[in-house]
């Protein structure tokens, strides 16, 4: 059974689906029609942070030019940019093996950002059907789902969700923020 979340929604991984230990995280999007002259992209990130709230380090700062978390079982992968976000299901994945995280990862922040939006005049307004989902490697069944469906006109930058620990299991939280800047802005709140 799939779990729907609504923003600011939390829920327990533990929960949903015992005994979970390796997901991956899928994004998807589709864009509005417009007259642009520019194809979107739109680009995954994950933001590996300390109990302080910042990234432990530059690379634990996941994305398509660090594909994988410095850890030696590389529990963290990124498995590449998707350029056009054209076709259905995920446009792009993260894989998670929550028991090879390590201990001093507090939070995994997913995140989608616009490349060159500023200089491609495009937003997240001009994005539809939005979503993060949360999916159980080895069973490929989906545990939760959370599409985004506030009107994003100006944002450039979202905070999708964030999988953190709490009293020794992983939880989910459907964030949905949004920020103006783009990529920058994300990094500007998160590293130290």
């Amino acid at each position: 059974m799939v779990v729907s979340l609504a923003k600011g929604q939390r829920v327990s991984l533990e929960k949903v689906a015992p005994g979970l230990t390796e997901i991956f995280v899928g994004l998807g999007w589709d864009t509005k029609l417009t007259d642009g002259s520019y194809d979107f992209d739109l680009d995954a990130s994950v933001f590996l942070l300390g109990s302080n709230e910042k990234l432990i380090s530059d690379k634990h700062f996941i994305f398509y030019n660090n594909l994988t978390s410095p850890d030696s079982s590389k529990s963290v992968e990124h498995t590449g940019d998707n350029l056009t976000g054209e076709g259905e299901g995920d446009d792009e994945v993260i894989k998670v093996n929550l028991q090879k995280v390590p201990s001093d990862v507090e939070k995994i922040v997913v995140t989608v950002t616009i490349h060159e939006a500023a200089e491609r005049g495009q937003n997240f307004g001009q994005v539809d059907n939005a979503f993060v989902r949360v999916v159980n490697a080895k069973s490929n069944e989906e545990v939760i789902r959370y599409d985004l469906t506030e009107d994003c006109s100006i944002e450039t930058a979202m905070i999708m969700a964030e999988i953190y620990r709490k009293n020794g299991e992983w939880r989910v939280n459907a964030v949905s923020a949004g920020y103006q800047g783009g990529l920058q802005a994300l990094l500007d709140r998160y590293q130290s």
